[in-house]
């Protein structure tokens, strides 16, 4: 027992001053002032499986992604990045605090247009962390973590809001592309906001009920554009003495797929890959703008996804063209988004900061996206504490970012759910699936992957071969550890060391 605390105490020593070796060469040996610390951008797009770029394998002769490739080629690529949920409001809330979705009120599906606020004003979030260290900080784009205290009600001041969790600056579609309210929000009130009066409510050419708030309704083929001039103009204000925190999510490549006049037709797969050369160009737009600036050098710029890609391969809609047209936008993933499976939480995940990280490198460690939270931390030099309710499932994952070597997996292990409740835990190369939807639900979606599973997916990465019956081992270890992980209320440290045995 002695040794095994001792073996245990000495992994955390290794890993912390790990963390002090990776900030030195940042840093100088001291604190920076906030000042001389790294902007950040992180560009979270939305329904865009890990197959759906050129650097994870995309033909490029169905679509083209020179511009997001630009981050591959001028830093790192993961090729095992996750997403905490296989669907959106809950791996943005984890992504945010750090924190997994599922610990919240919020067990199963996702957040409605009118829901309140999701991240308590009390929870620290990366925002109001790097606040604290000088930053200003702006949220444009898609926010789908609700606003106020009980039913949003579009016609007052939505508050408490992204400026009460440590934003200075917000633009934002409420919910979805397409949603059912149908206007921009801006800091605390919708744009251009008439009257408390709601008009006559309507639908939408793809059949969305519209609130009928009176305001300007967007334009479906126009948002990105404007989300996008939006994030330039804000990053364009006169310079200041203190480093940005631009967290920009755009709506591409949700449903409905609405792309502009200038990518309308440009792809070989239909509507589905010219919505993704919408986001492509968006991206343009943003890393040219920090070329111009001249602060790409003092920038790390984080691009990633909120969940697999959406999948259909019968039918006439936009994806089910694309796939006969011979995209596989999950890659070799099985599944899709909403799925349990590796295809709903495999993303592209592309990293990149001259200097620091190494230009068209590729990085296979496991991570996710609850990850940012203390790895942002530790960039800034305010490294997570275990006895705080603070960011409880982030794990530091900088010394991936920067190729720092190190013997054991950063995270050792990752818990995943799908918006039927669904957990799934990896450790090592195995992955345990529960199989079982949150009790909360009477009619639970995905019906076929409520079973128990268990899959090793260095031998079998597609999922094709389920062995929960031949390794019953394994499978007790990953369900007590999973269960230790809920019981604890987060990724305890405590359980570490003994997660990887046999």
């Amino acid at each position: 027992m002695r040794n095994e605390l001792n073996q245990a105490l000495l992994r955390l020593l290794i890993r912390s001053w790990l963390s002090v070796l990776v900030m030195l060469p940042i840093l100088g040996g001291s604190i920076a002032a906030a000042a001389d610390r790294p902007n950040i951008v992180i560009i979270l797009a939305d329904d865009l499986g890990y197959g759906s770029l050129n650097s994870y394998g995309a033909d490029v002769s169905l679509i083209h992604t020179p511009n997001i490739d630009r981050l591959a080629m001028q830093g790192r690529r993961f090729t095992d990045a996750n997403t905490p949920s296989s669907v959106c409001s809950p791996t943005r809330y984890g992504l945010l605090t750090g924190r997994y979705d599922w610990r919240t009120n919020q067990k199963h599906g996702v957040i409605n247009t009118t829901d309140p606020l999701h991240i308590e004003t009390s929870r620290s979030t990366i925002a109001s962390v790097l606040k604290s260290a000088g930053y200003r900080n702006a949220a444009i784009g898609k926010w789908h973590l609700g606003y106020g205290t009980g039913k949003a009600d579009f016609t007052k001041p939505l508050t408490p809001g992204p400026l009460d969790i440590g934003f200075d600056y917000h633009f934002a579609v409420p919910q979805n592309h397409g949603d059912a309210s149908g206007v921009y929000v801006r800091n605390r009130q919708v744009v251009g906001l008439r009257s408390g009066e709601n008009v006559a409510a309507g639908r939408s050419p793809y059949g969305r009920d519209y609130m009928g708030i009176d305001a300007p309704q967007r334009v479906d083929e126009n948002v990105m554009d404007e989300l996008t001039t939006d994030a330039i103009g804000w990053l364009e204000e006169p310079k200041r003495d203190e480093p940005f925190f631009l967290y920009f999510a755009p709506v591409a490549i949700h449903f409905p797929y609405t792309p502009s006049e200038e990518t309308s037709g440009t792809s070989g797969t239909g509507l589905y890959g010219d919505w993704i050369h919408e986001l492509d160009r968006s991206v343009d737009r943003i890393l040219d703008t920090l070329d111009r600036m001249k602060v790409a050098d003092d920038t790390l710029v984080i691009f990633t996804s909120d969940n697999g890609g959406v999948l259909m391969t019968v039918g006439e809609r936009p994806e089910a063209e694309a796939f006969r047209a011979g995209l596989r936008p999950n890659g070799q993933w099985r599944g899709r988004k909403h799925s349990i499976y590796e295809g709903g939480f495999r993303v592209p995940f592309l990293v990149r900061w001259p200097g620091h990280v190494a230009p068209g490198t590729v990085c296979d460690e496991t991570i996710n996206l609850v990850d940012m939270y203390a790895t942002i931390a530790a960039l800034i030099a305010q490294p997570v504490s275990p006895n705080k309710e603070i960011a409880e499932d982030s794990f530091n994952v900088l010394p991936a970012f920067l190729g720092v070597p190190h013997e054991e997996p950063l995270r050792p292990s990752m818990i995943v759910h799908s918006p039927n409740g669904n957990y799934a835990i990896r450790s090592g190369p195995w992955k345990y699936i529960e199989g079982q939807a949150s009790p909360t639900l009477k009619r639970p979606s995905q019906r076929d992957e409520l079973h128990a599973q268990l899959y090793n997916l260095q031998d079998d990465p597609g999922e094709q071969n389920n062995v929960v019956d031949e390794h019953p081992g394994i499978r007790k270890r990953l369900a007590s550890l999973l269960e230790q992980h809920r019981k604890s209320g987060r990724s305890s440290t405590s359980v570490l060391h003994r997660e990887n045995s046999p």
